[in-house]
């Protein structure tokens, strides 16, 4: 992994029949970001566990869960007892994030929290130091392929400034949208971790297509 931005990209644009080769093609990745949805908080279906447990078998990259599930409470420790680096649930459908949180963290996961484009983040402040990641959606969650939501960088900014406020390391992660168009107003806004699907897998050259997105947001990252 880099000490500066990290790039996940997001497999929901990889060829999901030939997901061994396409993860072959990001070895420069810091992690590969799975998103889980179940149909029900979000109205689309991908993966389950089985799914998960073999991309986790297979990749040579972590990996970074993203759960967009009804009962996170009870579904996503399951994930990190699979070996997922990160598990990120969702802040509106979880019953006791907190309680989650530490739960997945004493498994082994990074504990990550994610917050649709409506939910404000003023509630997270008092126990940041509860997540390793918070992650801010700059799309509706459950499809791919949205475009970039700039109205919600004031948001981040706001998480960010309060974060260094109060000496956190929380990473902030956003996803949806990302492209090099995109990634330098998420990186001023305080951004530190990408979510990129079709900008990397829709690329001739992910690997640079990753590289080239590192870059732009470490020029114009946030301090």
């Amino acid at each position: 992994m880099t000490d500066g931005p990290r790039i996940n990209p997001s497999i929901l644009a990889a060829d999901f029949v030939n997901m061994q080769s396409e993860l072959a093609r990001i070895p420069g990745a810091d992690y590969v970001h799975v998103d889980v949805m179940d149909n029900h908080f979000v109205p689309n279906l991908t993966f389950g566990p089985q799914m998960v447990e073999r991309i986790q078998a297979t990749s040579p990259v972590p990996l970074d869960v993203h759960l967009m599930i009804s009962d996170p409470d009870r579904w996503a420790p399951d994930y990190a007892e699979l070996g997922a680096a990160s598990v990120t649930f969702h802040l509106e459908a979880a019953t006791d994030p907190v309680a989650l949180a530490r739960r997945l963290r004493s498994i082994g996961a990074r504990a990550g929290v994610a917050v649709k484009p409506a939910t404000p983040v003023e509630g997270l402040y008092d126990v940041l130091d509860e997540f390793d990641q918070i992650l801010v959606m700059t799309v509706e969650p459950g499809f791919g392929g949205q475009s970039f939501m700039a109205d919600q960088m004031p948001k981040l900014a706001r998480l960010h400034d309060e974060a260094r406020r109060r000496g956190s390391q929380v990473w902030l992660q956003v996803d949806g949208g990302i492209a090099e168009s995109t990634i330098a107003q998420a990186a001023e806004a305080g951004a530190d971790t990408f979510v990129a699907g079709s900008a990397v897998f829709g690329a001739a050259e992910p690997d640079a297509a990753i590289a080239a997105l590192r870059s732009s947001a470490a020029r114009h990252h946030r301090h």
